[in-house]
């Protein structure tokens, strides 16, 4: 796992993706809860100009952690599974300390950024195998017509 120390992260990269708003190039997710639903976001992220999502952070920048393992697992099986061809991802795990939660002993958490290479031409396909074409627009993911 490529893990970087939350402290040795750059501060300033750091709190710019804590208070980016979600649009084209960025979206927050608590976790991954659906293979499918996040298809459809990777689909159209790359589809339009490459970003990345954000996992174990909410909406509102808020640090939640997750089991970074586990949420790469499922971003990589959807990816794999419901985009075609699949899109080009990179993982990045950052652990930090929540001194919020207990200030004498913090708890260790993890936050993921993937990032989405631009590559459109992914087609996203859902479980009945119909086959979609997904772009961003500002902050939601749509399903177009490929003309």
């Amino acid at each position: 796992m490529n893990k970087d120390k939350f402290e040795n992260f750059d501060p300033e990269t750091f709190q710019s993706l804590l208070k980016s708003k979600e649009d084209t190039r960025l979206d927050r997710k608590l976790k991954i809860t659906s293979r499918e639903k996040i298809a459809k976001t990777i689909a159209a992220m790359a589809n339009t100009e490459g970003g990345q999502l954000l996992v174990g952070i909410s909406d509102h920048g808020k640090l939640i952690g997750i089991d970074p393992e586990e949420e790469m697992y499922m971003i990589r099986t959807a990816n794999e599974k419901y985009c075609h061809p699949p899109a080009k991802l990179s993982f990045r795990t950052i652990q930090y300390l929540d001194y919020d939660t207990n200030p004498i002993e913090p708890l260790e958490k993890y936050f993921l950024i993937v990032g989405i290479a631009k590559s459109p031409g992914i087609n996203c396909f859902d479980k009945k195998g119909n086959s979609k074409y997904y772009v961003r627009k500002n902050d939601r993911t749509v399903s177009v017509v490929r003309t």
